[in-house]
């Protein structure tokens, strides 16, 4: 079944947020709309609701309640699923030693797997892995840190943690009892150009655990040595990057966005050899091991690489999806027939219903796009540019994978990007993000509609619903910052054009913002107190188009029944008043490169209540120094 990634109607909706777009050449990204690549076919009547997204201000800033949206936890959701751990029959919480897992390796005993378990570098055919042993050197390797709430995932006992073959077990040099290693083989669009296979180049995945509530989590060793994925790399990791993956996997879950997670940080005890900003400096570098945690690391690009590669490999995408499905989505299989409300009309030809019940398929990629559209939006939300999307770095779980080089906003800017390979193109900035992740849904909708899963109408639906998801979510995630009862297109749209103007820090804006009283009568010499620290260095006309907008904002919140104190409490809950900063991290690697981990657990325990306030951590929550933004700290390259 041949597919074509067609131009959309000209009603199409465009997924960037529209506070993000302007006429102002400050805010010109010379950057055309991947709107024009996203839909297979071109449908002949849009749904109403992308119509009503692009309605007029006056239309849009009053008609979503706050309350709909599933971000009412956005902050708690999340940050509670460690919570009601497991207990035996006596009532005691479970505690089980590394020999003590139950291991389940489904992924192996399910799907075809490489006949072959050399590390040669190759194309690896039909097959969804290989089976490979971690093969890392190391020298009296070291724990730096762990997470006290992954091992109650896994139901470990905190004294592992102190056993002396701890770092040898987690690095990979002395075999885990009853793992059974393997790397997966997967393909990718990276930057938006097909790439063929790529793989997990230096991550091997050890097996999946179950723990005695039946949750499945799949642990993964990154930087353990060679597969046949590394290509021409040594498959190993440098400890910068792995403090930088370990700290942000907790940061996001404590933050409340879904995430793989971390169970451990090690160094090796040798050194890696690295040229960071591919200068043809390479040097050498301490080398560390993350032991990454999560239900799956199936990625959009696990499905397009057998797609991509004829009749003989579509089937692996059937048992792809359907092992997907068994394990990690068991609801869709259990879909009523009868149920009306999961089919849904998409134009006003006789054909134009998508039913979802008659179709696991396509009910299936329907949830991954709008697990995706939350994700994004909550990325949006809290300043977070991921830096790297490549359809191999997109969970079908609707997790942030693969922390390469990412970075959180501290002056707000829509184009900034944390790549220094992004920097031509800002293709992965932090604006396009919306795009970007309605652009690689669709690559993955075409990877099952080549496989007849799925058919066009059902690929189209699933990037509609992306839209609307989106939109729903951001307008609820930004009106929760602002306090607002509802969603006022105008007012944040005026807000986010006047931070990118002033580069004013995103996040201690606003955390800031919450001490603004909703007192109409509010002298003008006194409505920009509260926002002070974060409205520096700014001239009398600016001052003036803050003044105003500070008004706007007061006249809006005060026609809501809310107190002062009930508002600034509830935007407190959803503006975090520490993220990790890239200057925080580099401070960390600093002082790690040089023996000292103090840094590390500092990060780790403050970013486990980022959003409250913490006596003696106020200098977490402090403006970037100067050299925060010099090359390798603000910005990084792909490079591990």
């Amino acid at each position: 079944m041949l597919l074509r990634v067609c131009s959309p109607p000209s009603s199409f909706f465009y997924l960037r947020p529209l506070h993000l777009l302007t006429s102002s050449s400050k805010l010109s990204f010379g950057r055309p709309s991947l709107r024009r690549e996203i839909r297979f076919f071109p449908s002949r009547s849009s749904s109403s609701s992308f119509h009503q997204m692009e309605s007029s201000p006056a239309s849009s800033s009053s008609q979503t309640p706050v309350t709909a949206s599933e971000t009412d936890s956005l902050a708690k959701d999340l940050q509670n699923q460690n919570l009601g751990a497991s207990v035996d029959e006596g009532g005691a919480k479970i505690k089980r030693k590394l020999e003590d897992f139950n291991w389940d390796h489904s992924f192996v005993k399910e799907l075809p797997g490489d006949p072959r378990s050399d590390v040669t570098s190759r194309e690896v055919l039909h097959a969804c892995y290989s089976k490979v042993s971690p093969s890392v050197p190391v020298d009296d390797p070291q724990l730096v840190a762990w997470s006290d709430s992954v091992a109650e995932l896994l139901e470990l006992d905190p004294k592992e943690f102190e056993r002396p073959d701890f770092p040898l077990r987690l690095s990979g040099a002395k075999p885990l009892p009853g793992a059974m290693p393997y790397a997966q083989c997967y393909g990718g669009h990276q930057f938006g150009m097909w790439a063929g296979q790529l793989g997990d180049g230096r991550a091997i995945t050890l097996g999946e655990v179950l723990n005695s509530k039946g949750e499945r989590w799949e642990l993964q060793l990154k930087g353990a040595g060679k597969t046949p994925y590394s290509r021409f790399a040594d498959g190993l990791a440098v400890l910068r990057s792995s403090i930088r993956e370990f700290l942000c996997s907790e940061a996001m879950h404590f933050l409340g966005i879904p995430t793989t997670r971390a169970l451990c940080l090690l160094t090796t005890g040798q050194d890696v050899t690295r040229d960071m900003f591919y200068d043809g400096n390479p040097k050498e570098e301490p080398g560390a091991i993350v032991c990454r945690v999560s239900q799956s690391f199936l990625r959009f690009g696990s499905y397009q690489i057998h797609a991509s590669r004829g009749k003989e490999d579509l089937e692996i995408v059937r048992k792809l999806a359907d092992y997907a499905i068994k394990h990690h989505f068991p609801h869709i299989e259990s879909m009523n027939r009868s149920d009306d409300s999961l089919s849904f009309i998409t134009g006003k030809e006789d054909d134009s219903v998508v039913d979802l019940t008659s179709n696991k398929y396509a009910a299936w990629v329907v949830e991954i796009a709008e697990r995706t559209a939350t994700l994004v939006a909550r990325w949006q939300g809290v300043g977070f540019t991921h830096g790297v999307l490549n359809t191999d770095n997109m969970s079908i779980l609707g997790q942030t994978i693969d922390y390469g080089p990412f970075g959180f906003l501290d002056a707000f800017d829509p184009s900034f990007t944390p790549n220094t390979t992004d920097l031509p193109g800002r293709r992965y900035c932090f604006a396009n993000q919306p795009d970007i992740g309605l652009w690689n849904i669709a690559q993955f909708a075409k990877s099952l509609a080549v496989a007849e899963l799925i058919n066009q109408k059902e690929a189209n639906y699933a990037m509609e619903r992306y839209g609307e998801k989106f939109m729903d979510e951001y307008q609820a995630i930004m009106s929760k910052k602002l306090g607002l009862s509802k969603y006022n297109k105008e007012i944040i749209s005026k807000l986010l054009n006047n931070m990118a103007v002033d580069k004013v820090d995103y996040t201690n804006f606003f955390r800031l913002l919450s001490n603004v009283k909703a007192d109409p009568n509010t002298p003008e010499d006194e409505l920009l107190k509260p926002l002070k620290a974060a409205l520096l260095d700014i001239g009398k006309e600016r001052k003036e188009a803050w003044i105003k907008w500070v008004q706007a904002y007061i006249q809006e919140v005060s026609g809501s029944d809310t107190s002062d104190e009930e508002r600034k409490a509830r935007m407190d809950s959803v503006n975090p008043k520490y993220i990790l900063r890239n200057y925080l991290c580099q401070s960390a690697i600093d002082a790690a490169e040089q023996g000292d981990f103090s840094e590390v657990n500092n990060l780790i325990r403050l970013m486990k209540n980022p959003y409250e306030d913490q006596p003696g951590m106020q200098k977490y929550a402090r403006l970037p120094p100067a050299w925060a933004y010099r090359p390798g700290v603000c910005m990084l390259s792909c490079s591990s």
